[in-house]
Order: C-alpha cells, then sequence, then structure tokens
C-alpha cells in the first residue's frame, strides 16, 4: 500500500487550499499531474522542500504535497498568477537595460574632450 495514500494527499491539499468551499483536488487525475510536475521540477534542478530517506524525485514530490510545502492552484488561480508575474516584470526594468544608457551617455563624455583636443590641435598647427 502507498503512503499516503490518494485519499489522503487529496484530504491534505483540499484543507490547506485558501478557498475552503471548493477543493482544488477532485480526483487521483489532479494528485498525479501534480506530483510528476513537482518531481520533473526536482529533476531540472529544484532544490527539494523536505529532506525524505528516499533520494527519488517523485518520493520527494508526494511527501512535499502531503506536508503542504507544493500547492496545486486552479486554472484561473494559475494565469492570475501568471500575469502578475508578467506585471511584476514589466514595471521592473532590467539591469542590463539601465547600464547600457549609462554608458552610451559616459563614451558620449569622453569623447567631448577628445574632439576638443583635436580641434584645438588642428587650429595651433
Amino acid at each position: 500500500m502507498i503512503h499516503p495514500s490518494y485519499t489522503e494527499l487529496m484530504q491534505v491539499v483540499n484543507s490547506n487550499s485558501e478557498e475552503e468551499n471548493t477543493p482544488v483536488c477532485n480526483s487521483r487525475y489532479s494528485i498525479v499531474l501534480a506530483a510528476s510536475k513537482r518531481a520533473r521540477q526536482i529533476i531540472a534542478g529544484a532544490e527539494p522542500m523536505v529532506s525524505y530517506p528516499s533520494n527519488k524525485p517523485l518520493s520527494i514530490a508526494v511527501e512535499e504535497l502531503y506536508k503542504g510545502k507544493v500547492q496545486i492552484l486552479s486554472e484561473a488561480e494559475q494565469e492570475e498568477l501568471e500575469a502578475s508575474e508578467t506585471a511584476e516584470d514589466a514595471q521592473i526594468p532590467a539591469e542590463g537595460e539601465n547600464a547600457g544608457e549609462e554608458s552610451e551617455e559616459m563614451t558620449e563624455a569622453e569623447e567631448a574632450p577628445a574632439l576638443e583636443e583635436e580641434a584645438g590641435l588642428s587650429e595651433e598647427e
């Protein structure tokens, strides 16, 4: 028998949801999808949120779900999260953008004295 069981996982996931009236997880399929997605993230290099005796990514992902470290979001919640992240990214300029503008201004400022010197040299001769 698998521990925790699908039923136990569904109860834990639904009890950790922000909306008490609407269950986040309605089927075993939802649990399997969430666990497999998290396991893929761990395989890709994401840091596990729990210590678990097994080093198998799927076992770690199931334990994270069971302990409430990972939340399952509905499609609407996922879209809201992505929209807010996109809005935050648009408000904060990238570091490279500002740095590029400053360096252009510096090169123009550095070029001006050099041009003046050249002009002064040619006038003296």
